[in-house]
This record gives structure tokens, sequence and C-alpha cells, in this order.
């Protein structure tokens, strides 16, 4: 017989289940439902009622109670979690033009037409939970796609997600993913506490959410009012287990089982009727409780996704709809026109601060005097700025019924506002002879050169980077400085200033004067590659730079080849060839480039042609670039294995293009009355003499560089770096990565393979995470290179 203690403790335990079992369903109404059952004041009291009894007798409280949710003893660091099924990204399109492509190529390979599946495309962290019989076991984050982070802590603070699922017909093993996100109700309260404590606030609610999930104590994250929506099952075993078949009813079973599934799901049967839904949804996005960027649309038919398969990083079966970039309403303050290196002159809008696409802007890019010209911009407009790309803000477009009666147009400038120079507007000539014409670009320039100090402060700034000749010490200041004084003239001019020119600097005593004299001459040793890229020829970046050193050898090389043979260097098109021998035909260049050449030393001075170039480097090839009405490369062949050298084809008689294969009479005539001409015959001339003159003619003996580049893990892949490095620079790390064969970039994109993460990484390693490009650290990217 029980006393009266044991049955006590067995009401207790009994309250203590009913208790849990209520609050649950409460939850689920609430979270799940969108339909709250009891006032929030009824589910405060019976949640402390709960946390009462669980607290006399904790043996009896639940893993799934709604008090388990507080979070628990901080972490050191996060776990890594090896996904079961890889967590793919999506493809995304911008347009109703790329969804009909994307359509049709999902059309044509299904023997049914697809019908689809479309939801909001969430903006928060991509995760994947795992139950075991129903109970909530782990979670992680998408990581690189492969292996994410152990956030099983942090997740079980989230009160929308279920630590024990709803009914008994789930499988044995179930995967859920789905999204963390932080609505905007609970994102704008996070900014008002932390404004009311002088603490630094979220941009917005994306990095609210990420931030918050990815904290180490746990607490922090319960206090932050994350939610969850589930998109997509994972692993599921056994695998015969009775799962919907299609997508849409896969959904449902994940709401029946207790998940939040967003409201917005739709099926639709039609291109006509995803377009429908996009264009509802963006209308309908503001009053969204929580932040979307698009909508995700789904072949419905899971046997028809299974039919369709995956490329290397994302299903063909699902794409992302991206909605436009988010715009705002603002006034125009004024235009200001910034004169860059090059001497490009860029009008900058100012603006009246506005808060769009998630940070404050106060000024956005006009590009050029066309973008001003189609804005009709006036004197106090109010203006439409849109954030391009959740980037970049821009102006869209001018309100024109707001616009003031007495308002004045904005003009772009004749002269620069720098140095009083002229400003011309960028027009390009073709050089060949044959059809010699001008192309006129949108881009404005400053005619001053170096005279100008707003190009000379810029010219000297990139000359001095990281990328360049790497001279510590040299800021802007200094630099402002250096051109107040007249002190430098050109950047070469820097390896001319004495101690004493520096002493006299603001801020400058003996010994900082004697350490930046001997930092500047530290770097009197440089290579090729940063020698050229120095100089700050327009369109010539690092690769270019890097493609120059390798194929040509020398400085003289690549100062004397000819626009003809540098378009046979990789990554060298018409357009940068041009720029090249426009900016060595310069005179105030040239003086310039002469300055600098006589007074640094370039290591190794000089290599030899590679045999890639030289290979290349054929009279065929030339022939071609002539330009001659029906002249291609297999008619070149014939036409240069007959003569061999220009001066022969320039000598030649009639009767020598007669017996030539593939050389009509419409071809031949054409050819003859090409050489014919004075002023082509020179060109003719004057190519072949370039060609012996840097070694690259095709008779000539030659001594080249062997192109040989190991393979290594790195060979083929693109490259991002972020954060700080502890053991090298990261402008190292690029280098010896360029020489083991990756592409490093400066930006991530789904085309990314690796980011390497060093201390304070930001936005870059957030949104590798997102994309599922692998993340590596510091240490485990040394590890690499040493293998």
């Amino acid at each position: 017989m029980q006393n009266d203690t044991s049955l006590n403790i067995q009401a207790v335990a009994q309250e203590i289940a009913e208790l849990t079992d209520t609050l649950n369903g409460h939850n689920y109404r609430y979270y799940v439902d969108d339909a709250p059952s009891i006032p929030d004041a009824e589910y405060d009291r019976l949640l402390k009622q709960l946390t009462v009894l669980e607290t006399e007798h904790p043996e009896y409280c639940f893993p799934d109670s709604p008090t388990q949710r507080v979070g628990g003893v901080p972490l050191a660091k996060f776990e890594q979690i090896a996904h079961l099924k890889p967590m793919l990204s999506l493809d995304n399109v911008f347009s109703d033009e790329e969804f009909e492509a994307f359509y049709n190529r999902i059309n044509d390979k299904t023997a049914t037409a697809p019908t689809f599946c479309c939801e909001p495309k969430l903006d928060g962290l991509a995760v994947s939970i795992l139950y075991r019989d129903g109970v909530y076991e782990r979670a992680a984050t998408r990581g690189d796609g492969k292996t994410g982070e152990d956030i099983t802590e942090n997740v079980r603070t989230i009160r929308s997600i279920p630590m024990k699922l709803r009914g008994d017909d789930f499988p044995p093993l179930l995967e859920v993913r789905g999204e963390v996100i932080m609505p905007k109700q609970a994102f704008d309260s996070l900014n008002e506490r932390a404004r009311a404590k002088g603490d630094k606030e979220f941009v917005n609610p994306r990095n609210a959410a990420a931030g918050s999930l990815r904290q180490l104590d746990s607490k922090i994250t319960a206090s932050r009012s994350l939610g969850f929506y589930a998109y997509a099952l994972g692993v599921v075993e056994p695998e015969t287990w009775g799962l919907a078949d299609h997508h849409y009813g896969q959904l449902l079973q994940l709401k029946s089982w207790g998940f939040p599934v967003s409201a917005e799901v739709k099926q639709c049967d039609s291109v006509s009727e995803v377009i429908a839904y996009y264009t509802d949804i963006m209308t309908r996005r503001s009053a969204l409780a929580y932040e979307i960027d698009g909508v995700v649309i789904k072949v419905d038919n899971i046997a028809q996704q299974l039919k369709l398969g995956f490329v290397a990083k994302a299903p063909r079966w699902a794409t992302a709809f991206k909605f436009p970039a988010q715009e705002e309403m603002t006034l125009l303050e004024g235009v200001d026109f910034q004169v860059g290196r090059t001497g490009a002159v860029t009008p900058v809008a100012r603006l009246k601060p506005i808060f769009v696409g998630g940070v404050t802007v106060s000024n956005a890019t006009l590009h050029n005097a066309d973008e001003m010209k189609r804005l009709e911009l006036m004197e106090g407009d109010t203006v439409i700025v849109r954030r391009a790309g959740d980037v970049i803000p821009q102006i869209v477009s001018v309100v024109k019924q707001f616009r003031k009666d007495n308002a004045k147009p904005i003009e772009f400038p004749s002269k620069c506002p720098v140095c009083k120079s002229l400003i011309e507007k960028v027009i390009k000539q073709k050089k060949l002879k044959t059809k010699s014409h001008t192309i006129e670009q949108a881009t404005h320039k400053c005619t001053g050169g170096l005279s100008c100090k707003a190009q000379l402060k810029e010219s000297i700034s990139y000359f001095v980077s990281k990328k360049c000749f790497d001279i510590d010490g040299v800021g802007e200041k200094i630099v402002e400085q250096l051109i107040k004084r007249s002190l430098v003239n050109t950047p070469a001019d820097l390896f001319q200033l004495t101690t004493d020119d520096v002493i006299d600097l603001d801020g400058f005593g003996e010994l900082s004067a004697r350490n930046l004299y001997d930092s500047i001459q530290a770097k009197l040793v440089v290579s090729l590659e940063r020698f050229i890229l120095s100089l700050g020829i327009s369109e010539v970046g690092d690769a270019t730079a890097k493609s120059l050193s390798k194929h040509l050898g020398s400085f003289e090389n690549i100062k004397k080849c000819p626009r003809e043979a540098l378009v046979l260097i990789p990554d060298i098109g018409q357009e940068v060839a041009d720029e090249i021998v426009s900016y060595f035909s310069n005179s105030n260049s040239l003086n310039f480039v002469n300055k600098l050449y006589d007074t640094v030393e370039i290591s190794p001075k000089e290599k030899g042609l590679s045999s890639a170039i030289v290979k290349k480097s054929q009279m065929a090839h030339y022939i071609v670039k002539l330009e001659v009405l029906g002249i291609s490369k297999v008619t070149a062949l014939p036409i240069a294995e007959r003569f061999g050298l220009f001066s022969s084809l320039l000598d030649a008689e009639f009767s020598d293009f007669l017996s030539i294969k593939g050389l009509t009479e419409k071809r031949r005539s054409a050819l003859i009355e090409f050489i014919s001409k004075e002023n082509n015959r020179e060109y003719i001339i004057e190519l072949e003499k370039s060609l012996f003159d840097i070694g690259l003619h095709w008779t000539q003996e030659q001594v080249v560089e062997e192109d040989y580049s190991p393979v290594t893990y790195f060979t083929g892949k693109t490259v991002v770096l972020t954060g700080s490095f502890s053991t090298m620079k990261r402008n190292e790390a690029k280098g010896i990565l360029e020489d083991k064969g990756a592409k490093v970039s400066s930006s991530i994109s789904k085309n990314t393979d690796l980011l390497v993460a060093g201390e304070k990484a930001g936005s870059k390693l957030t949104k590798a995470q997102e994309l599922g490009v692998l993340v590596w650290s510091e240490e485990q990217l040394i590890e690499a290179l040493n293998e």
C-alpha cells in the first residue's frame, strides 16, 4: 500500500507532465499554426508554475520541457559536425526571362510538365537539425556544405523548434533543414536595448540572427528571440519510410510533426503562376514579420527532382528568384566630382542620410556623365535610392513632382575641380589602318596627368600599396604633405627623398624621419611584376601584370611589345593591349617610367620569353591581325607558308599569289590592294621590326623560359582571403597561392572554391557560409602550403 508521500510525488510528476504537454501544445499553436490559444500572461503564469515544480523536483523534468530553452554553460569553441548529406546552396535568377529559361531547362528533361512549390527565401542562417526516435539530438550550421559548426545547445533555446516530435508517424532518423531568422520586431527590440546601453547595433536581421546563433554562450542566444522555419528534409532512415511523393506534401508532414512552415508556401502549376506568386510576395514583402530577399522555387514532384539531380554545388530542380535591391526616397544635397588615379572623373551624389537595404546611405555613385544626363538631376531633387546588389547604393530615378520651380540643373564640369585642366571624354581609336574608327566611352578624364594633385596623390598611394612597392609608413597624410611641399612630382621621386626632407614634415622627428627613409630605400629592388603593376596602367591589374612578366620576361620587351603580340598573352584582349601600348606611347608616362627604371633595380633583371607566346607568335597570326577582307586564319596559313616574311610579302608580284590555296580572286584583290597602300606598308614594316626587336619573330632562334607549373591542390581554384593573418601578410599569402596555380579573388561568389579566414573575418565569412563555400583557418592554409 502506497503512503501519502509517494502519492504526492506521483501527483507532482503527473502535474509536471501535464504542464509540459500543455505548454508545448500552446507553443505549437503559436509558432506552427500561428493561432495563439491563450493570452501571453496566462502562458507566462503556467511556465512559472512549471519552473517552480521542476526546481523542487528536477528528476521529473522532461527533455522537451519549455523551461530547458534558457541556455547552459558557455562553450570554449564550436566543434565541427560532418553533415550526413551535403547542404547545397541554390543558383539564382533575377528576372522573368531568366526564370523562364530555368523552366525550359527543367521542362526539356522531364516527361511531364513540372509543377512547383514556391516559398519565401528567408534571410537568415541555414541549419540542419537531427532527430532520433522523435527526440532532438543535434543541430549544425551549413558551414562549407559538408561540415558545419555544432550549435546543438543554441538551437535548443529556439522556442519554435520542437525538442520532441508530435504524433507517432515520423521516421526513426529524421534530419530537418530550415532557416533560423530574427523577426523584424525582435530585431528592433534588440537594437533598442543596444542603443540604451550604448552598445553597437546590428545592421540587419540576418546579421543579428547569424551573430546570435553563433554565440558560445547559449544564454545569450536564448535572449535573442530567434525563430525558425523548416523548408526541407535531409536524411531520412529508413529511406522507404512513408514520405509524401511531392515537396509540398513533405512540408505538411513536417508541420504535423511540430515544425513551423511558412504560411506563404504555395503550389504553382505554370510559369505565369510562379511569376504572379513572386510579384505578390514582393509587393507584401515589407508587411511580413521577417526579412526575405526573394522566393525559392522547387520542382514539386520528388521523382522529377531525383531525375534532374544536381550540379556541383546546387540542385538542378530548384532556384532562388531574387528580388531587386530595396529602394527608398531621399533628398539630393549635392554632387561631388572625384578624380581617381587614372584621371577618371566620377560624380558622387551627396544624400540626406536614409536607411536602405540594411544600412544608412549618405552617398551614392552616379557612375559617369551619361548617367547624370539620363537622370536629369537638378539641385535639391528628391531621388529614389537603391542599394544595388544589396551593396552599392545608386540613384535609380528622380521624383520630378517634388522638384522646386527654381531648381538648377547639375552640370558635369568641363575642367578638373582639382587642377583646372580640361576634362575630356575618352575616345579610343582603333589603330589598324583598314578599319580606322573611333569609339566613345562614357568615362571622362582629367587631362592633367601627374600634374593633377588628385591623380598624383592616388598614384603615390597606389604605388606604395602592399601589392605594388609595399612601402610601409607612407600614409595619406604624409602623401598630402609631400605633394603640398612639392617634394614629389611623380611616385619615383619618393626614392630621392632625404632624411632632411622628411624631418620637416608635421609629426616627424629625427628617428621617425630616418625610419621612413630606410623604409623607402629598402624597396629599391622589386620584381618585374610589381614594377609593371606600380605604373598604374589602366586595365592592368595583378593578373595582367603577372602574365606580362611571365610571358615577355623583361621590362624592355613589355614596353616595346606591339598590341598584335600582346593579345597572344592569356587574359589580355584588344582593349587591354591598346591601354598598354597607349601608356608606353605617352611622353609624360615615359618620363616617369624611365626615371623609375633608372632608380630601382628589377630582379631578376631579365628572363626569356615564355615558350607559350613563342609558339603562338607566327606569321599567320599577324596576317589575320591585318584584318584584310576575307583573310581568316585558314587562308592566312598558306600565305605565311608561301612568303615566310612580311618583307617577302610586300615585294611579291601578282603571279606569286596565284597558287596559294584558298586565296580566291576576291581575297587576292583585297590583299594586294591592302599591301599596295603606303601607310599599310609602313605599318607592316614597323610591326615586323618590333617583333625582331623583342625576339618574337618566328624566324628567330629562341631562348625561352620553360613553362613548368606543377599541379597542386590549389591549381585552378578560386581563393578569397579575409581577416588579419598572424604568420604572414595577406599579400604574401596571395603571391604564394598564385604561384601554386590559384586565382586569388577579392570577393565571394558561388564560384569561389575556398575562403581563408583570419582573425576578425567579417561579412565575407558570413557570405561564404551562406553560399556553402569551403572555409579554412590560417593554420589550415599554412599546413596545406607546407605539404
